[in-house]
């Protein structure tokens, strides 16, 4: 997990660039300017790609290892119903499980199925129904911190609705 300090700007300590996810992390020059862990970034990945091929909408990650102790990154996601949501929640599990034996310590949300938490403690991963999503931005919360680039194929979905002139 990143270092956590403080400064007088709300613990943001330098600046950072993205990471771009088409590498391992073992292929990847880990900038040193970027503060989530290796680990992290391997999470991230795997979940965005999990949550891509569930179709969820508005897929980004945001480094936040210089803001919060608890966690060096977050993922954010959306889908347009319910059953969508526990889609993609059930194959980020399956995949962070598979792929990086990892377990979430802490689900919150899912009986509802509106918003889902899975906390990994190196990344947590928000699946929110849009509407939800339209109504708490946690984008707007986390705009400061470092967007982690994610692979073009994991909104890909996304891009191909547009130009068939669908709502995203």
């Amino acid at each position: 997990m990143g270092s956590f300090s403080t400064s007088t700007n709300g613990g943001f300590t330098g600046n950072h660039e993205k990471v771009v996810l088409g590498t391992t992390p073992d292929e990847e020059d880990h900038d040193s300017t970027v503060t989530a862990s290796q680990r992290a970034v391997q999470l991230v990945r795997i979940a965005a790609d999990a949550a891509a091929d569930k179709l969820a909408d508005g897929i980004i990650a945001y480094d936040v290892s210089e803001q919060l102790v608890i966690t060096d990154a977050f993922v954010l996601c959306s889908a347009s119903n319910d059953r969508q949501v526990r889609a993609i929640l059930e194959e980020v599990e399956r995949r962070l499980r598979d792929e990086a034996q990892a377990k979430p310590v802490r689900r919150e949300g899912e009986r509802e199925g509106r918003w889902v938490l899975l906390d990994y403690l190196e990344i947590i991963v928000h699946i929110q129904h849009e509407e939800d999503r339209l109504f708490y931005t946690l984008e707007r919360l986390w705009k400061d911190c470092p967007q982690i680039e994610l692979p073009e194929s994991v909104n890909a979905h996304a891009a191909q609705r547009v130009r068939a002139g669908e709502a995203p």
